[in-house]
């Protein structure tokens, strides 16, 4: 598609949060005028808010009232944003188009778009993805939600080039017409339920990463899990598998210890396990449908090989930090939801001192506790959830249960004294952020901070 131009288009952001920002500029500089709108007060004399003004984007923070959509060609909501909220049910109403700045970054670049979605595993597979396309020689921009917002990355791209595309449920919300060259759903379970209410509703704002798509095009589904295979019949792209259980028909899986390539009817090796500094069975899958998606977007396997043997991981997963009197301390404080958690605890052996909690999106607890009981010597309740957390864990047969409030350090210090060979400290909330920190990611260093310091 042509790069469009939204010269005389009036457009209400809302949010002024990453992608908003990121969303506003890329819109004003394709010609639209641009209202950037956010509930919270913000002092506009600092930074970026200068330069946003001076880019000739309007500023209105601090209410949130319908008259912002008097006269809107457009309404382009940051991911937070709930559509339940009032100013969006009042754009619905008046039949003003939604786009998910995802669908503002698509509209602003010719580049081809690999996308990557799942409840967990996202991170990692797009930062693992986005490594293989740079080493195989594409110019090639890493954004969505990872930190960068979509539409700045991908703004203005050549259709030579590639944007590797985490996208979450919130951000496919409102696509429309996102096209992804290759396309992967990782995993689905319950996340995100305060916000979509049904896990029908949540696996069916995932599966907008697929369309659009015609058999040019690929999309990559989890063999492993029952609510993906069922999508198959709805795929207008070729379909592809993974799985870290069984053979596939075409696609890639694990085998023996071996991770193995499937396409036309043959069997190529990609590399073994052993070879791989991720540990898991969740980071088996994960560089499976990374290695996938490369092959498919024209990645020599040579190259796939190469950066899967030396890929160290992501901040925030299973990283380790430190090893203090023979005890290792590991962040994973992108442990955001309790399967991500269950993950996380699956890697480890046992003997673990786990700090947990936070807030809580009221996901349901007893297979993460279940699996608690087996692996944890002694859990460590932070935040809103420590409450539901603690009376889940007594249920399932924890025995060791400590909480201490809303201080990570006391959590982190109550765990040094404690913990002794052959323990190890593990942080995975099985939690969001929001109840202590701006994110998982300031949770995380703070975690890293506390420990370097002891």
């Amino acid at each position: 598609m042509s790069i469009m131009d939204f010269s005389g288009k009036h457009i209400l952001v809302i949010g002024a949060g990453i992608s908003g920002r990121a969303a506003s500029e890329a819109l004003a500089s394709h010609g639209a005028s641009v209202v950037l709108n956010d509930l919270k007060t913000i002092d506009t004399h600092h930074e970026p808010w200068p330069e946003l003004k001076a880019d000739g984007i309007r500023l209105v923070f601090g209410h949130q009232e319908a008259a912002l959509l008097d006269g809107m060609d457009l309404v382009v909501p940051s991911p937070v944003i709930s559509p339940e909220i009032p100013i969006m049910k009042e754009a619905a109403a008046r039949h003003i188009p939604i786009w998910s700045e995802v669908e503002v970054a698509y509209r602003l670049t010719d580049a081809e778009i690999l996308a990557v979605t799942g409840t967990n595993g996202k991170t990692t597979t797009t930062t693992l993805l986005g490594d293989i396309m740079k080493a195989a020689g594409r110019e090639t921009v890493i954004g969505g939600n990872i930190g960068y917002g979509l539409s700045e990355q991908a703004e203005d791209l050549p259709k030579e080039d590639v944007v590797v595309a985490e996208l979450s449920s919130f951000q496919l919300e409102f696509t429309q017409t996102m096209k992804a060259k290759a396309a992967v759903i990782l995993n689905i379970t319950p996340d995100h339920l305060d916000r979509h209410h049904t896990m029908e509703a949540y696996a069916a704002a995932k599966e907008r990463i697929f369309h659009n798509q015609d058999k040019s095009d690929y999309a990559l589904l989890n063999y492993d899990d029952a609510r993906i295979k069922a999508m198959e019949p709805d795929m207008t792209g070729t379909v592809l598998w993974f799985s870290t259980e069984q053979e596939v028909p075409a696609g890639a899986f694990a085998k023996d210890g071996r991770l193995i390539l499937r396409t036309d009817g043959s069997d190529t090796e990609i590399c073994r396990e052993d070879e791989l500094k991720l540990f898991g069975r969740h980071n088996i899958q994960n560089c499976l449908a990374a290695a996938l998606m490369a092959y498919v977007a024209g990645a020599p396997l040579s190259v796939i090989q190469r950066v899967l043997r030396t890929f160290g991981g992501v901040e925030h997963r299973i990283e380790p930090v430190r090893t203090i009197n023979g005890v290792p301390y590991y962040n994973d404080s992108k442990g955001t939801n309790t399967d991500a958690s269950i993950k996380a605890l699956e890697a480890f052996s046992g003997h673990l001192i786990l700090i947990a909690g936070g807030h809580d999106k009221m996901t349901p607890l007893d297979e993460f506790m279940n699996l608690a009981a087996q692996k944890v010597d002694t859990m460590i309740l932070i935040g809103d959830a420590a409450d539901r957390f603690e009376k889940a864990a007594k249920k399932a047969g924890v025995k060791d249960i400590r909480k201490v409030g809303y201080s990570m350090e006391r959590a982190v210090m109550m765990a040094r004294k404690i913990a002794a060979p052959p323990q190890t400290v593990l942080l995975s909330p099985a939690c969001s952020s929001y109840d202590m920190y701006d994110n998982y990611e300031q949770r995380g260093r703070m975690f890293k901070g506390i420990v370097n310091a002891i």
